[in-house]
């Protein structure tokens, strides 16, 4: 019986011995295979958002490039710069937004084929609001001056060649000081009331603003596409890479009124704001 009992006693130190390095080996105080190395995680850095210039050295806008226009019905074709398209200055009806497209020139305009960069300002009895005009695009992803007018990327959001084309409704219509601000729909526009047009032409602006409620309208400082310039007696805009201002300021073709321009040497002076988005 004591046999017996040593025996089982001896049976049981053995299999503890045994099953001891096993257990020791998961507990915490035993030695444990290293985890596997784990690689860090990659770390991915935004790609950098494009922000127009707005200050140029050169005041040439010249462009050479293929242009476009967009149909009513959508369609993209080569733009044909003929009396019928680039000199169409025919007012939009009063009271209503004009709707772009081509439409005929009327008969005091027809020689003008095409429209120059020196587009005069428009006579007295011609300024019934704005213009409808051809909606000009081009390649890539900077706006170009065409005949006068602004040709929208078409690379662009579309709410940016919305501001384009609308820009392009005022040009020929004379400075009226308070143009644009009782009414979209104007004979003639102010500074603050052609950036306010613009704008308005992509739904971004309910109703009209002036030059010193823009100083604090949508974002700080520059836009990636638009940038604004205000203080309390002036605005401007620059749309991807071209200016629409009412000032001649920096401008080859010293014409006053609404109409797109190079970029001026500095714009000092004046708050820079831009649609919160663009």
């Amino acid at each position: 019986m004591r046999l017996s009992f040593l025996s089982a006693v001896t049976c049981s130190l053995s299999v503890l011995a045994v099953s001891a390095p096993s257990a020791l080996a998961n507990g915490p105080g035993g030695v444990i295979a290293a985890p596997p190395a784990t690689t860090p995680a990659a770390t991915t850095t935004a790609p950098a958002v494009r922000t127009f210039p707005v200050t140029a050295r050169s005041r040439s806008v010249a462009y050479k490039g293929p242009v476009f226009i967009k149909t009513p019905a959508g369609e993209i074709l080569p733009y044909q710069p003929t009396s019928a398209t680039s000199a169409s200055v025919t007012p939009a009806a009063a009271g209503a937004p004009a709707t772009g497209g081509v439409v005929a020139a009327p008969a005091s305009e027809a020689a003008a084929s095409p429209l120059t960069a020196e587009l005069g300002p428009v006579g007295p009895a011609d300024t019934g609001g704005p213009l409808a005009r051809p909606e000009l695009l081009v390649p890539g992803s900077t706006a170009r001056y065409v005949d006068g007018l602004a040709a929208a990327p078409e690379s662009a959001p579309a709410a940016v060649q919305q501001i384009i084309w609308a820009g392009n409704e005022l040009i020929g219509l004379p400075y009226i000081y308070g143009g644009g601000h009782g009414s979209f729909i104007s004979p003639g526009y102010d500074c603050s009331g052609t950036v306010s047009f613009a704008l308005h032409g992509a739904s971004l602006l309910p109703t009209p603003e002036d030059s010193g409620e823009f100083e604090g309208w949508g974002g700080t400082g520059p836009g990636q596409w638009v940038t604004i310039f205000a203080n309390g007696g002036h605005a401007y805009m620059t749309v991807a890479g071209l200016r629409l201002d009412t000032s001649p300021a920096n401008d080859p073709s010293n014409l006053e009124g609404p109409r797109w321009r190079p970029l001026r040497p500095g714009n000092q002076g004046f708050v820079v704001r831009h649609p919160v988005g663009l």
